[in-house]
């Protein structure tokens, strides 16, 4: 089952894709599905009123998460062709609701920044309340899974040791188009190809395989420390190739179209917008 927000006029609404056409589930968001009673069981068989797939405009998946965890080095191929070791311990750092935009938005590149980086990564979407899961909650935990592009400002960035102030730029992380249910993604533990271009010029391929720590063990792992309500994100991470490591390093500019997409689950194409200060 694939599962959308989209826009409608001055509102937003919750939609079952169903080949061309989308089931209008009478929910504002994919977050309200989720928390609803009967959750993803409920979606599967609601009826509503049909809109056209075509002229569905998407925000952003969900737009009011009570967190969004992300997760750095985790694909053990790029860790070890920086010459690190693997570490024994998830790198985790959070976003605000207010960095979320939606699959084809425009990513705000901030006056303040001249490092504006790409980072293509699978996300996990929870689906039910969850805290200090074992493994077989932790699956069950999964709702199924989404598309991100963790942008990145990366002289703020290295400020400091921690990361936050280079990862929470208003509108600068699309997310989308859809949620994909785990059933359909290949289980909790999906391996699936994941790419990223700029300007139709390829920069990022890998696989989903090759995460170090996977859906199932971050879902664990988030959860010992803080309670996991539905909507919540887990993004798990880049793998090599992102502007930064490159010599020279190569950023995005204003009109830049960031392409990032992962198969079996969906693309975003998004073009980079100069912001003011």
């Amino acid at each position: 089952m694939k599962l959308a927000t989209i826009r409608l006029g001055h509102r937003t609404a919750a939609v079952r894709v169903e080949g061309d056409q989308l089931v209008d589930l009478g929910l504002p968001d994919v977050g309200a599905v989720l928390a609803s009673p009967g959750g993803l069981t409920a979606a599967a068989s609601a009826e509503g009123p049909l809109l056209p797939a075509a002229d569905a405009v998407l925000a952003t998946l969900v737009p009011n998460p009570s967190k969004v965890v992300c997760v750095g080095l985790n694909y053990q191929k790029h860790i070890r062709e920086m010459g690190r070791d693997l570490p024994e311990y998830p790198t985790l750092f959070c976003k605000f609701a207010d960095t979320l935009i939606g699959a084809h938005d425009d990513i705000r590149r901030p006056a303040e920044t001249e490092a504006f980086d790409w980072e293509a990564e699978l996300a996990v979407v929870v689906g039910r309340e969850v805290r200090r899961a074992d493994e077989a909650t932790a699956e069950a935990a999964i709702a199924g899974f989404t598309v991100l592009n963790d942008i990145t400002c990366r002289d703020w960035q290295f400020r400091t040791r921690e990361w936050l102030q280079g990862k929470n730029w208003d509108s600068t992380t699309p997310v989308g188009p859809w949620l994909v249910t785990a059933d359909e993604a290949g289980g909790p533990r999906p391996a699936l190809d994941i790419r990223c271009e700029v300007n139709g010029r390829e920069t990022q391929r890998d696989n989903t395989g090759d995460l170090l720590f996977d859906p199932v063990d971050l879902v664990r792992y988030v959860s010992t420390m803080v309670r996991l309500n539905p909507g919540d994100i887990i993004a798990t991470g880049t793998p090599g190739g992102v502007g930064h490591a490159r010599r020279p390093p190569v950023y995005l500019r204003d009109g830049d179209v960031v392409v990032t997409e992962i198969a079996g689950i969906g693309r975003l194409e998004n073009t980079v917008r100069a912001e003011d200060a």
